[in-house]
C-alpha cells in the first residue's frame, strides 16, 4: 500500500500578534500544555525579569530560572535544576539563546518546550536545533520542536531595533540556501526533500518581497511566519539543509576567525546570501538582496560590520571547513584565495553601480 502521508513534527500553536502574551496562561491551558501552572520558565535577565513581572502574578504555580547566557553549560545546569520537579512544561522566555538553552534543557529532561520570543534575530525559534557556545567554540544539538510558539509583537518591538533586522537577514538567507541545497543535488546526487525546500525558500520570499518595514505590524508578522516556518522546514528536512548553506559557513568562519568582533547572526548570513548569490552568476538578484537589505538598514559590505576586505576574503577561503560534508557554491566553485579576492572586488563594484 502506497503511502498517502507523513507526520510533521511541529508545533501545536503558533500565536503571532500583538498583545499575545497577555493571554499565554489561557493558551498553555486551553492546548491542554499546563492546566496546573507548574511551568518552569527559563528567563534572560534583560527582556525576560521584566516579563516576569508582568506575568508571575497569573502564574503562581510557575518557578522562575534566570539563565546568564547561551552556552551548553547552562543548558545542562537549567536541566538539572528542573529535574524531578514534576513539571508540566518548560518555557523559555527571551531571544535566541535563552529559547536554545530552553530547548536543550526540556530535551535533556524529558519535558514539552514552549518558546515566548522577544525578538526576531534568527530562526532558531521553532527548529528543531539548539545553537550553545561550548569549549570548542559553538555547537548544534538536536532536539525535539518547541509544542508552542509565542510571539508578541508589542514586545519584539520593545526589543533592539538590530535583532529585528538580523531577523530579516537570516529569513532572507533560506534562498541561497535552498540553491546550494538543489546545487548539491545536481552535483554530487544529494537528496533533497522538495517540501522543506519550498517552505524555507517561500518564507525568505515572502520577506524579500514584502513592501514594508519593522515599523508595520504586517511586516513583523510575515518576518515572525517566516522564521517559524522556516524552523519547521528544518524538522521536515531532518537537519539544517534547508537554512543552511554557503552564508551560513561564511557566518560561522566570522565567529570562529574573529571572535568577539563578529556581529549579529542574521546581519552576517545576509551578506553572506547576497555574496553566494553573486558567485552563482545570479547577479540580478543579488543586486535584490542588496537592495532589500539596505532598505532595511542591514550591511551588504563587510566593513559596514568592521571588517576588512582581506577578513572577508580570509572568512570565506576558510569557510567550507565550518562544515565538512555540505556542498555549496563555495565547494563547488573551489577558489583560490585571488579569485574571493577578484570576486569581491566585482561583487563591490557592482552593488555599488
Amino acid at each position: 500500500m502506497p503511502v498517502l502521508t507523513r507526520l510533521i513534527p511541529s508545533p501545536v500553536v503558533v500565536d503571532i500578534r500583538p498583545g499575545a502574551l497577555d493571554d499565554l496562561v489561557d493558551l498553555l491551558a486551553d492546548q491542554r500544555i499546563s492546566s496546573s501552572g507548574r511551568l518552569a520558565f527559563a528567563i534572560s535577565r534583560g527582556s525576560g525579569q521584566a516579563l516576569r513581572e508582568r506575568l508571575a502574578p497569573a502564574l503562581p504555580g510557575a518557578d522562575w530560572y534566570p539563565v546568564a547566557d547561551g552556552t551548553l553549560d547552562s543548558a545542562v545546569q537549567l536541566a538539572d535544576d528542573i529535574k524531578g520537579k514534576r513539571y508540566d512544561a518548560v518555557v523559555g522566555l527571551g531571544g535566541g539563546k535563552i529559547v536554545d538553552v530552553a530547548k536543550y534543557a526540556a530535551a535533556r529532561v524529558g519535558l514539552p518546550m514552549v518558546a515566548v520570543a522577544t525578538n526576531l534575530a534568527h530562526d532558531g525559534l521553532c527548529s528543531p536545533v539548539a545553537t550553545l557556545d561550548n569549549d570548542n567554540g559553538r555547537g548544534s544539538y538536536g532536539v525535539p520542536t518547541p509544542i508552542a510558539v509565542v510571539i508578541d509583537l508589542d514586545v519584539v518591538r520593545r526589543a533592539p531595533v538590530r535583532y529585528v533586522r538580523s531577523g530579516i537577514g537570516d529569513a532572507v538567507s533560506n534562498i541561497s540556501c535552498v540553491a546550494d541545497w538543489e546545487l548539491s543535488h545536481r552535483i554530487t546526487g544529494e537528496s533533497i526533500d522538495g517540501l522543506a525546500a519550498a517552505m524555507a525558500r517561500q518564507a525568505g520570499e515572502a520577506v524579500l518581497r514584502h513592501p514594508g518595514d519593522i515599523g508595520d505590524d504586517a511586516f513583523l508578522t510575515v518576518l515572525a511566519e517566516g522564521l517559524v516556518l522556516t524552523g519547521i522546514s528544518m524538522s521536515v528536512a531532518g537537519d539544517s539543509r534547508p537554512a543552511s548553506g554557503a552564508c551560513h559557513e561564511i557566518n560561522h568562519a566570522f565567529d570562529l576567525l574573529y571572535p568577539g568582533r563578529s556581529a549579529p547572526h542574521g546581519e552576517q548570513v545576509g551578506l553572506g546570501a547576497a555574496f553566494a548569490m553573486h558567485l552563482r552568476g545570479a547577479h540580478d538578484q543579488a543586486h535584490l538582496f542588496t537592495d532589500v537589505l539596505r532598505r532595511h538598514g542591514l550591511p551588504v559590505l563587510p566593513d559596514e560590520i568592521g571588517f576588512s576586505t582581506e577578513e572577508f576574503v580570509r572568512a570565506v577561503e576558510y569557510a567550507p571547513q565550518t562544515r565538512p560534508g555540505r556542498f555549496t557554491i563555495l565547494e563547488h566553485l573551489d577558489l583560490t584565495t585571488d579569485q574571493i579576492r577578484d570576486a569581491y572586488a566585482d561583487y563591490a563594484k557592482t552593488i555599488r553601480s
